[in-house]
């Protein structure tokens, strides 16, 4: 061969070399040292990223995932016959700190190559190989002690000068599951130690132009409520104000009977379903349920019980309703459903055409096994019973009964018990002398306002008796029945109290003591549980108006206690004076002349009929509290009656 011919040769191989290098991404993947940034680093960092929109995109299996479940996540091109050779995804949490969450399992064909970032096990993954691929395809799992929602953030290339950092996934929510979760994806040599969370949020590059997002439309649900069809959402009148965190709608045509529901946005609902109930009540129930799952929303109809509580889908022919249509958008849950005129559940028949029903709506964040979960987010009964083809205007179910409950509750264990306790510790040597009934002043004060403790309690507990109609077991309602129960048998202890020299008495004391601190702690646990409460509709932060009262009571009870040391001080001091004086002038008793002795037991009396010292300091941080825990009451009670307070201001 010719040295011109070879020299061809030559340059023809260093160009088909050059090339390949130009076309190729990284044979064997992202290195780790790219776990935090995504961005290649091709050409020793001179290639940069693109930064138009990507013609990739990442999509998931499902919008919503449980606590340890799997769903699948797809690479793929916006056109078919777009191809990539090299990519890198991981998903983070869409709030701060952005940590990395979850882990990628193995791909089956071995073209999916797991990452250890940030010393956690397979949380991010990469290519194995550099070829031309339309989709790959992977299974991700969240972790079961993660709630919220991840944003998976991919790096694709096309070629070796051609990709995209940072190209997002639609947010996935991940809820709480009440069973237990499938297996673990397997892993290979997994660290010893584990990832605590970074707050570098997934790379975008600073030109990346995000693709366009339509207009919002105006919400057309509320249309034709109360015209042509009826309307019921929660929370209460928020129809009218088209402001529904749950909405419902059921539409008569004849004998089509058309249901829809929707979900409010940024509630985090993992369903929305709405019931037919003879009593206003959750048990004995026609429910229908929406749910988002794998990539899709499923219908589900189900019989709710009390004895257990649960919605059981088993006992409903799931033929008996039809999904006409679904979506699930930005976390917002509809669906649209037709269900037959009639549905016979365990013998019982739900006539929708000749039957009148009260209407109910709930939602939730957290799935069970073949049922939905709590309705944390809400739950409202309609006010009466109603023929659905009656087209109508719908108000939820009185809430006259719980506002009371709450309203009586504050007033005892807020205001008249806390006030009574410090008439029983503090005030027992003040006002001496005078009495209310025949009886000492701190008494009569600390009878009158424990009976008034013990009747609020009493007429409270009856009140939501009345409205639940049965026991409802959560913390507010088991610590709120161990207060009741307490409350209720201190005024009958007290009947049996012993007299003050009984060798009884101080077991009597240490009891009565122990019982009246006991309820009064439960109590203020209690009302910071019913917080929590979806039917109280309070808000949160009124957490911190009872954190300001507590903290406000413990302050005043050491003051108040500061006070009786420096009391008994003073009074030790003095008696040791006296006793330092009759040492001096000692003689015997039956030497004193029987008037000395007459006038010595006259002027002991006289003092023990005196108030005890610092009585104007005591008196006057009785008035400040007093005026102090009548503010914190009305507040309170305010709070509770005007629930909730939002919509009451607007």
């Amino acid at each position: 061969m010719s040295l011109p011919t070879m020299t061809m040769v030559v340059l023809v191989a260093l160009a088909a070399l050059l090339i390949a290098a130009t076309v190729q991404s990284l044979p064997q993947g992202a290195p780790e040292t790219v776990c935090d940034t995504m961005l290649p680093f091709h050409s020793g960092g001179r290639e940069l990223p693109k930064n138009s929109a990507p013609p990739f995109g990442i999509e998931t299996s499902t919008s919503v995932v449980g606590q340890g479940q799997t769903l699948r996540v797809d690479i793929t091109g916006l056109t078919p016959e777009l191809s990539f050779g090299g990519f890198m995804i991981q998903a983070r949490n869409r709030n701060p700190p952005y940590q990395i969450v979850g882990q990628f399992g193995p791909s089956r064909d071995g073209t999916i190559k797991l990452m250890n970032c940030e010393n956690s096990v397979n949380n991010s993954a990469t290519h194995s190989n550099a070829g031309p691929k339309q989709q790959v395809s992977l299974d991700w799992q969240p972790p079961v002690d993660f709630l919220g929602q991840v944003v998976f953030n991919a790096t694709v290339a096309q070629s070796y000068a051609e990709f995209w950092v940072g190209i997002p996934s639609d947010p996935v929510q991940v809820v709480r599951r009440d069973v237990a979760g499938p297996a673990p994806l397997p892993t290979v040599n997994p660290p010893t130690n584990f990832n605590t969370g970074s707050t570098r949020t997934p790379y975008v590059p600073p030109n990346y132009v995000a693709p366009t997002v339509s207009a919002v439309v105006e919400d057309t649900f509320y249309d034709g409520c109360g015209e042509i069809k009826n309307c019921f959402g929660f929370p209460n009148g928020c129809v009218a104000t088209r402001s529904c965190t749950i909405i419902s709608a059921i539409t008569v045509r004849g004998e089509i009977y058309e249901f829809e529901m929707r979900s409010g946005k940024g509630t985090n609902a993992a369903y929305v379903a709405m019931g037919l109930s003879d009593d206003a009540r959750m048990g004995d129930d026609l429910t229908t349920e929406c749910v988002p799952e794998n990539g899709r929303v499923n219908l589900y109809s189900s019989y709710t019980s009390n004895s257990p509580y649960a919605a059981i889908r088993g006992s409903v022919s799931q033929n008996s309703a039809r999904l006409l249509n679904a979506s699930f958008v930005d976390g917002v849950i509809y669906c649209k459903v037709q269900r037959d005129p009639v549905t016979v559940v365990q013998g019982r028949s739900f006539d929708l055409k000749n039957g009148a029903y009260h209407m109910l709506v709930a939602s939730g964040t957290a799935l069970k096994e073949n049922s939905v979960g709590f309705h944390n987010i809400g739950f409202l009964p309609s006010s009466n019973p109603i023929n659905l083809a009656v087209v109508q205007e719908l108000g939820g179910s009185s809430m006259l009964l719980v506002r009371l409950h709450g309203a009586f509750m504050i007033a005892a264990w807020i205001g008249t018990t806390s006030l009574g306790i410090i008439f029983a510790r503090y005030f027992k040597q003040t006002w001496v002398g005078r009495q209310t009934c025949g009886k000492d002043q701190w008494f009569a004060w600390h009878r009158m306002l424990m009976v008034t403790t013990w009747s609020l309690t009493i007429a409270a507990y009856i009140l939501i008796w009345v409205e639940l109609k049965r026991a409802v077991w959560h913390a507010h309602s088991i610590t709120g029945l161990i207060t009741v129960i307490l409350c209720f048998l201190q005024p009958i202890g007290a009947l049996f109290r012993p007299g003050p020299n009984d060798k009884m008495r101080p077991w009597f004391n240490w009891g009565h003591w122990l019982g009246g601190n006991l309820a009064h702690i439960l109590a203020i646990v209690a009302i910071f549980f019913s917080v929590k409460l979806p039917k109280a509709e309070l808000p949160e932060w009124m957490d911190w108006i009872l954190v300001g009262f507590v903290v406000f009571h413990v302050l005043v009870h050491l003051i108040f206690s500061i006070s009786l040391c420096m009391n008994h001080w003073q009074v030790s001091s003095i008696a040791s004076d006296r006793h330092q004086s009759q040492r001096v002038n000692t003689f015997q008793m039956g030497d004193m002349p029987h008037h000395h002795q007459h006038a010595m037991r006259n002027g002991m009396s006289m003092e023990r009929k005196m108030d005890a010292p610092y009585g104007g300091l005591r008196k006057g941080l009785l008035g400040i509290y007093t005026i102090v825990l009548a503010l914190f009451v009305v507040v309170l009670i305010l709070l509770v009656v005007l629930a909730p307070i939002e919509k009451a201001f607007k």
